[in-house]
């Protein structure tokens, strides 16, 4: 069975939640504070992340930075009452996979942890991927191109990876929202535009040609650059 690490403060969220999700068939932990959070989430072996993003000590969103910048890629749900369209954008930014906004009803939760929980664990046969001069090596999570080092933060390395396994095709804004942040809907935000471009300022701008092209109204393709032109960024 599926263990989940619940990171609230307040004492009445916690419990109820804790309570519902173990009448739901789960192993649960709790944390009172982003440190001993992170302290967890790095150390428990959990399979999802519920994260409150007003916490004591270190909040949520710097939780989940550290976390990704760690290496670690446990789904995390973000549970805010800030339900700004800016506060839901550095929530995926940070590295959060979904967000519920309080109050919530506790079915909805549910839901969204299962689906978070159904995600597919990526089959790695290759363990290096190559387009051109661009190489990722995926166990060592190590991205080089011609020969130099290129670093990326997780969730930057997730969408390259997800253009490079489908490498010469195009590669649509859905399925990137579905591949990398796990959404099955449109949250109507610029998440996908704005880390392409910062990958693209990596991976494409210290370099000659451009291995990244938008295909207007369709999504992205990455591609070897012989005879290929650049397509304006975005």
């Amino acid at each position: 069975m599926a263990r989940i690490l619940v990171v609230e403060d307040d004492e009445t969220t916690a419990s109820y939640l804790v309570r519902g999700l173990r009448e739901a068939g789960y192993t649960v932990d709790r944390a009172a504070d982003g440190r001993e959070g992170l302290y967890m989430a790095t150390e428990g072996g959990y399979d999802l992340l519920v994260v409150d993003r007003m916490l004591p000590g270190m909040d949520g969103v710097a939780m989940v930075r550290a976390l990704r910048a760690a290496g670690h890629e446990t789904p995390v749900l973000f549970l805010t009452a800030l339900g700004g369209i800016e506060d839901r954008v550095e929530g995926l930014e940070s590295g959060g996979d979904d967000y519920l906004v309080k109050p919530f009803a506790f079915a909805e939760l549910l839901a969204r942890v299962r689906a978070l929980l159904r995600r597919p664990r990526a089959a790695r046969q290759e363990t290096v991927l190559r387009v051109g001069d661009l190489e990722m090596d995926l166990l060592a999570r190590r991205v080089t191109r011609g020969g130099r080092p290129i670093d990326l933060q997780p969730r930057e390395f997730a969408l390259l990876e997800c253009l490079m396994r489908h490498a010469g095709q195009v590669v649509t804004r859905t399925m990137l929202l579905e591949q990398v942040w796990g959404f099955h809907f449109d949250p109507r935000t610029s998440v996908v535009e704005t880390h392409v471009s910062r990958l693209r300022a990596k991976v494409d701008k210290p370099f000659d040609r451009p291995l990244i092209h938008t295909v207007r109204g369709a999504g992205y393709v990455i591609r070897e650059p012989e005879g290929m032109a650049a397509d304006d960024e975005l």
